[in-house]
This record gives structure tokens, sequence and C-alpha cells, in this order.
């Protein structure tokens, strides 16, 4: 073959490669992002009496073995066990749940923490992208905001409205 010819060919080859893998791989990562980024306006709905109940028959379902059937929590939650793990926190109002925005409790559930913060994390919660739809997470952490008194609903509130204004 002349050196012409095999410079055509490389030449068509590597247009053939950008034309398939080009959009294969923006695809993809459209793909990957687009899940997450869709999580961007998550808001809870403690006020739903059709959501709370979906969310309350999925807690005890899913949640309540670990969290209790009360959000109470397991016993000394800020204390490490013996194997370095922590305990499954309260998620009524003694606990941390309420400090958080609604968009980081979704992710967290949906995804979990090393996700979250991109690295290993030893931890008991499992993630409940493959478990879960979207509306029974919504609608879980929707029951558990129910449950708080109107001063943490209040403070949550505030909590979402600067975690929103901050992503403006």
């Amino acid at each position: 073959m002349s050196l012409k010819f095999e410079n055509y060919i490389r030449t068509k080859f590597l247009f053939l490669i950008l034309i398939i893998f080009i959009p294969l791989i923006s695809s993809l990562i459209i793909y990957m992002t687009s899940d997450k980024n869709a999580q961007a306006a998550v808001t809870l709905i403690p006020d739903n009496h059709e959501i709370i109940s979906l969310g309350k028959s999925v807690y005890v379902q899913n949640c309540a073995s670990c969290h209790g059937v009360k959000l109470e929590g397991q016993k000394d939650w800020t204390s490490r066990l013996p194997d370095g793990l922590m305990p499954a926190p309260p998620h009524d109002e003694t606990g941390h749940t309420w400090h958080h925005s609604d968009k980081y409790l979704f992710m967290i559930t949906k995804y979990g923490i090393e996700d979250i913060i991109g690295q290993k994390y030893p931890n008991n919660m499992p993630t409940y992208k493959d478990i879960l739809s979207n509306k029974e997470i919504i609608s879980v952490l929707s029951y558990i905001k129910s449950t708080w008194p109107n001063r943490i609903k209040k403070i949550h509130d505030q909590i979402n409205d600067r975690n929103k204004s901050n992503q403006s």
C-alpha cells in the first residue's frame, strides 16, 4: 500500500472513531450527571397526607429497624460502636436530621454518605438508589419532617432557604 493510501485510511478511521465515540461519551456523561442534577429541586412535603402515609409505610419497612419505630434512633447514637461504626441517629427533633437541607437528606438516602463526600466512610446505612423510588424517598423524608415540632420545621425551612439561595 502507498503511504498516501495508509494516511487516507488512518484519517478516515480516526474520523469514524470521533463520529461514533464523541456522541457516545457525551451521552454517557449527560446520563450519569442528569439524575443527580434532577434532584437539585428536592422539596419535602410534610403537610400532604397521602405523601406522609406512603412515607410512614416505607419508613416502617425500610428504616425503623435501625432508626426506631418512633424515629428515636439507637442507644448512644453519638458514640462509636466497638466496630468503629456509628449507631443509627434519631430522626426526631433530638437528632441532627433537621440540620440538613432537603436536597442533602435526599442525596444521602439515595446515594449514601460515601458518594456525597467522595471517599470511604465506614457506616451501616444502605444506599436506596436501587431499592426506593424518588417518590418513596421524598415520602419517607416528608413523613420524618411531619413529626417534628413546628419550631424545628421552621428552622429546617430556613436551612432550605439558605441552601437554595446559595445555589442561585
